[in-house]
């Protein structure tokens, strides 16, 4: 019997104190091999996973002895949570640990975009100094529009504030009388108006059957036409082959994306266009954020494979009888 199984690259101190009590194998390149993995789960007890395993039914219905899933990551969309929770299955995972890392990301995205940080350090490479091609702008005084004002997004509109930028979002979910609105000084808005409205877009969504491809073509053309659209989100939320044919066209004006449909994301024209900056899923791997994830999740596997509730949980603390 297997207690904890690793699909994929996760390494902390806190892995080689739950070694100390539990035997945890570690295959980092399972996720890439889907008949291996579902063999491999047949005598396990917990799987940690980042967000390249698919847990999906069959992998539940392959593993009978499964009481955990550690999400290294705030994203469930790649877990069957359904299915988990009804085999009894606890699902972990850290709700905040990694929302500050991902917060500055999308100032580190932005600001290279709005200083043409990546072209000119080429140039200057280059043995090149031309200075008027790299004409910038100033964050100060813009609209940036925050498409899901949750933990991570509510973390963007403090540093936006501090900018001096005007904070407009949307959220279905939240009221005016939020703390996460009436602390951060945000307008709630409509969809379209928070598109209509801002300089800037950063998406802060979960991917659903309600937010997949939410930013498609129709909603590009509501943005301004030097509008730059950020997601360190999913890349699902946000049509890619809309997205290239806006931007190759002239109807927004940039985009910088840490997350992509597919990942590893391969060949696209988006890698073509010089108004585009990219970051391979890279918004929380900070030192900080992985050893705050990773721990937070590893304490939580060890509650459950010893019989204590789990503090960070997206469905119960404790496995339920099947």
């Amino acid at each position: 019997m297997t207690d904890i199984l690793l699909t994929e690259e996760i390494i902390d101190p806190s892995l080689d104190e739950l070694a100390t009590r539990y035997q945890v194998v570690r295959e980092p390149e399972l996720w890439q091999d889907r008949d291996a993995l579902l063999a491999r789960v047949a005598d396990v007890r917990a799987l940690m996973v980042r967000n390249m395993t698919l847990v999906d039914r069959a992998v539940i219905d392959a593993a009978p002895h499964l009481k955990v899933v550690g999400r290294i990551g705030v994203g469930l969309d790649n877990l069957d949570l359904r299915g988990l929770s009804e085999r009894g299955v606890v699902v972990c995972y850290p709700p905040e640990e990694n929302a500050v890392s991902v917060a500055e990301h999308v100032f580190a995205l932005l600001l290279s975009f709005a200083r043409h940080v990546p072209a000119a350090d080429r140039s200057v490479r280059e043995g090149l100094w031309k200075r008027t091609q790299f004409i910038g702008f100033e964050l100060a005084g813009r609209t940036i529009g925050i498409l899901g004002l949750g933990r991570i997004g509510f973390r963007v509109a403090v540093r936006a504030r501090a900018f001096g930028m005007r904070v407009i979002a949307y959220d279905p979910y939240l009221v005016k009388q939020h703390p996460a609105v009436t602390e951060t000084g945000t307008e709630l808005l409509p969809l379209d108006q928070v598109l209509a409205e801002s300089d800037v877009i950063t998406c802060h969504l979960p991917l659903t059957d309600d937010t997949r491809e939410l930013i498609n073509a129709a909603r590009l053309r509501r943005m301004k036409p030097n509008a730059v659209i950020i997601n360190t989100s999913r890349g699902a939320v946000i049509d890619e082959d809309a997205l290239y044919l806006a931007l190759r066209d002239g109807i927004i004006g940039g985009a910088c994306l840490d997350v992509r449909t597919n990942e590893p994301a391969g060949e696209s024209p988006l890698h073509t266009l010089p108004n585009v900056v990219l970051t391979p899923h890279i918004a929380s791997w900070t030192e900080e954020s992985l050893r705050r994830v990773v721990s937070t999740v590893a304490a939580d596997v060890d509650r459950v494979l010893s019989g204590e509730p789990a503090r960070s949980y997206a469905n119960f603390p404790e496995p339920r009888a099947r």
